[in-house]
């Protein structure tokens, strides 16, 4: 099967076939660097994680950009509101973004360029386009702004008419001095404020600073060429941002900018919008005070498609923490289960077929535009299948070739969902207690599923000298540290 991503642009899916054979370029519009990053946002920067995390396992070379937008009207704002230069007030949200990544598992990207180190680039682009005839400086107050009239391809991305707004028109809202209400600035002409926090450079059209669109273009051609695979973001930005890029990148190069644009969904909270306009945000250090584990968040985004609107909830929350200690209770279970190189030849080997079979269902689902809440339910497939064999099998061993399998297979489809190995790491006590408790637990629910409540007892026992508690529930054994 042949991996295929929904492509914005054509509003199909479509076979994925990069310009150069065995790598990819991707390129994700990061965050506007001016507050911390909500849950939403973070949904956009995993579907970003879990895009790039797959095309490695489907044995890509990936090159993975990610920007970060520290200079527009917004930081801009906050750097004079607090008294400090640009910097000083960016570089701050920066630093939580990364540690926000390091908690949820988020791989950060190859590249991360800063908007202000690619002035110089934006400029090219702009002087391009006036030679072009598609850029024009404003007689009043000298900003720089895109033609649209003289790009007949504008609206191709978002499908957006914009043949209401007719030549001339002005609005009592601009604050340019723009010819055509719909044109949009490529270059602002400075302002005091610009010039306190350190917000201005010099060009051909006079002191000023960047739009916030030819940030990205400027940025992205940098790092992958003027023509890459993968353009990724959340819906909200298909218009006007993502159509201003592809009009300002295509205009300046004359060439097709990118393959395939691929677009997130909102995430909800509790059924409304998620929004820092409106105050109706958590962002994950929130979730995290109050008991909640990154790997349930990472898990609970697997469980919508990237393209269908994800309701956060804590219910949704509770399951998956209950999910993921499924996941890794099987895991651990059968890592505990004793492996024989030569296993009784009555045991027909189960495991295998079943791993290799759900690896084969995992890439199908996956490679059918990532769909992760089919390939989710792969894993939890393996999970069952694993519980019965061992249930079957009581003390007896398996053979190593099984166990190294299924194993094998867990660690696979962790390679891309990330949240097994993140909950291995994120134990509130010492990792190696946490994982000795693991393994005696499975190995306590193995004897009672055989019936031997005597060693069962003796490992409640072994447990309870080491200050664990362990609580039976319909769910299975949960356990808590009291001394």
């Amino acid at each position: 099967m042949t991996l295929r991503f929904y492509n914005t642009l054509t509003r199909r899916e479509e076979e994925f076939v990069p310009l150069e054979e065995g790598k990819a370029g991707i390129y994700a519009c990061g965050p506007t660097v001016y507050a911390p990053p909500h849950i939403g946002n973070m949904r956009t920067f995993f579907f970003a994680d879990t895009l790039r995390r797959y095309l490695e396992f489907r044995g890509y070379q990936v090159k993975f950009v990610m920007n970060l937008t520290d200079v527009d009207d917004k930081t801009i704002r906050g750097a004079l509101k607090n008294g400090v230069s640009l910097n000083e007030y960016t570089e701050p949200f920066i630093d939580d973004l990364f540690r926000n990544f390091e908690q949820l598992g988020i791989r950060r990207a190859d590249s991360h360029p800063r908007a202000t180190d690619y002035v110089p680039q934006m400029i090219d682009i702009i002087r391009r386009l006036e030679e072009r005839g598609l850029a024009y400086v404003a007689k009043e107050e000298g900003s720089v702004y895109y033609d649209i009239s003289e790009f007949p391809d504008y609206g191709k991305l978002s499908k957006v008419d914009v043949s209401a707004g007719r030549r001339g028109e002005r609005t009592a809202a601009d604050e340019y001095d723009k010819e055509d209400v719909r044109d949009f600035v490529l270059w602002k002409a400075a302002k005091p404020e610009d010039e306190t926090v350190g917000a201005v450079w010099e060009t051909p059209w006079g002191p000023g600073r960047p739009g916030w669109h030819i940030e990205c273009s400027a940025m992205s051609i940098a790092e992958l060429g003027e023509t890459f695979d993968i353009h990724a973001g959340g819906v909200d930005l298909i218009f006007p941002h993502h159509e201003d890029e592809v009009a300002q990148s295509e205009g300046a190069t004359g060439k097709p900018f990118v393959r395939y644009w691929l677009h997130g969904e909102f995430l909800l909270l509790e059924g409304d919008k998620m929004a820092k306009s409106t105050g109706n945000i958590f962002n994950l250090q929130d979730l995290v005070d109050r008991g909640v584990k990154p790997s349930s968040v990472r898990y609970l985004f697997l469980t919508a498609h990237y393209r269908s609107k994800l309701n956060f909830t804590f219910a949704g929350l509770d399951a998956s923490a209950e999910a993921v200690r499924r996941i890794r209770g099987a895991r651990a279970r059968l890592q505990a289960h004793p492996a024989v190189r030569d296993p009784d030849p009555s045991d027909e080997p189960v495991l295998h077929p079943l791993a290799d079979d759900v690896l084969a269902r995992f890439r199908a689902a996956m490679d059918a535009d990532l769909n992760t809440s089919v390939a989710l339910a792969e894993l939890h497939r393996l999970v069952d299948g694993v519980n019965r064999r061992l249930e079957g099998l009581c003390a007896r061993p398996i053979s190593q070739a099984e166990q190294h399998a299924a194993l094998d297979a867990f660690a696979r489809i962790d390679a891309v969902f990330g949240f097994l190995s993140l909950g291995d790491r994120e134990s509130e006590v010492d990792a190696d207690l946490a994982a000795w408790v693991e393994e005696r637990i499975a190995a306590r629910q193995a004897a009672r599923k055989c019936r031997d409540f005597a060693q069962a007892d003796a490992i409640r026992a072994e447990l309870a000298a080491r200050g664990v508690t362990v609580e039976d529930t319909a769910q299975g054994p949960r356990w808590a540290v009291t001394a």
